[in-house]
């Protein structure tokens, strides 16, 4: 039982892990990557779809995006949605549509690191959240007797051990995204 919850919670923090990635994946850097464009929703046949369900989308060069609608018809509509994201991308648009990233400024990467020290907080307030459930989980077991107080006391602490892994991980990946976001 208490195994369960144990196996329960850590699958529970890699997927804040997960999302974690994910969020990390939206802060640009300033070197082209596929990902960016992952949040841009484009109107397509009156219901907004995301833009990689209308084009392909790869990498040019190291600082440029190209967008190849699967229909011509797409491309200003995909133009349009990456220019009114709130990525401050501007695309250069023909038969497909190059997105320059332009370099970043000292400053503009300041802003992104808070962004990617936000994303970061959000993990390790999701994993907390998850090691308090397992917590009241392990209490009611308690309450009911089901479990013995020395098994509850085990149970916690190896419960804080999972919860101090995940956030010493979230800070690893955090401070590689930092690095990276500050690499010129």
């Amino acid at each position: 039982m208490i195994n369960d919850l144990k196996k329960d919670a850590e699958d529970r923090m890699n997927k804040s892990l997960d999302s974690l990635e994910h969020g990390f994946a939206k802060v640009r850097t300033g070197r082209a990557h596929p990902s960016i464009l992952n949040g841009v929703m484009v109107p397509y046949y009156g219901s907004d779809v995301p833009l990689n369900q209308v084009a392909n989308i790869g990498v040019e060069d190291s600082r440029t995006l190209l967008v190849q609608p699967f229909e011509r018809t797409m491309v200003a509509a995909i133009d349009k949605a990456i220019r009114e994201s709130d990525l401050g991308l501007n695309p250069i648009t023909a038969d497909a549509i190059r997105v320059p990233m332009a370099a970043l400024t000292e400053e503009t990467r300041r802003d992104m690191q808070k962004i990617a020290r936000n994303e970061a907080e959000n993990a390790k307030v999701a994993i907390r959240n998850i090691r308090r459930d397992v917590l009241g989980d392990i209490k009611a077991l308690l309450k009911e007797k089901e479990i013995s107080e020395d098994e509850e006391r085990r149970a916690s602490d190896e419960i804080q051990k999972i919860t101090d892994k995940y956030v010493a991980e979230v800070d690893k990946r955090l401070a590689a995204k930092e690095a990276e976001l500050m690499k010129v």
